[in-house]
């Protein structure tokens, strides 16, 4: 039988190709998503395409709101998308509040229900945009904890947070993916992306996106509003 494990899917390059390459490792993948109060719902189209193109076993929809707090550019409509490139040393206005340690709490009580002891996330701490929830020392602090506070964890079993993304390059994530049969054409990883799906190209997910592309010396299968 295989091994069960929850899948954060956002619908972006990185969560897919997460994907990929837990059903590569032979796990039974159970996809979660998040209608959160962000800018747009085409990463959710985008999640559900992934997630049926590479066979997962399950896709569940969870709705939160986080725009009831804002605090970012991607849930208040007041602060907008930067669009001139990140700033060095300074978390960028596109950070959510909590938004890892949120999504991971729900994947985590899933995963309870499910009998799986794997979790799934694509953060990344080489080619990524300054956010403190994507770092190594908050997913080991975050694993740690979610052992002492589950029932799994107090019996005996242990609770993993996987982030094979987590020291790779974009370029080197692309080619890992497509080696492993994803489409990125099915991705969708804009901050402001319109309800076609087609990606502004200057926001900083846009700007990682197209140079791991370029650095990887592979057509970029993107749509963009503007060529």
């Amino acid at each position: 039988m295989k091994k069960k494990s929850v899948i954060l899917l956002s619908g972006g390059l990185d969560s897919a190709t997460v994907l990929a390459m837990a059903l590569q490792q032979g796990y039974d993948c159970h996809c979660l998503s998040f209608d959160y109060g962000q800018r747009h719902n085409a990463e959710l189209a985008a999640a559900a395409r992934v997630a049926a193109a590479l066979g997962a076993s399950a896709h569940r929809v969870a709705t939160i709101d986080l725009k009831a707090f804002g605090g970012s550019a991607l849930t208040d409509d007041s602060i907008a998308v930067p669009v001139t490139g990140p700033v060095e040393n300074e978390i960028p206005v596109t950070y959510v509040p909590a938004r890892n340690t949120i999504m991971l709490s729900f994947a985590l009580g899933w995963a309870e229900v499910l009998g799986a002891n794997d979790i799934f996330i694509g953060v990344n701490a080489v080619d990524y945009s300054g956010y403190p929830d994507c770092r190594p020392e908050f997913i080991s602090a975050f694993e740690a904890m979610a052992n002492l506070a589950t029932r799994t964890g107090v019996e005996g079993e242990h609770l993993h947070i996987r982030t094979p993304l987590i020291w790779l390059s974009k370029a080197q994530i692309i080619q890992e993916g497509l080696r492993l049969g994803v489409d990125y054409g099915l991705t969708v990883s804009c901050y402001q992306a319109d309800v076609q799906g087609r990606a502004c190209g200057v926001c900083d997910a846009c700007r990682l996106r197209r140079a791991g592309f370029e650095n990887a010396g592979i057509a970029d299968p993107t749509s963009y509003i503007q060529a």
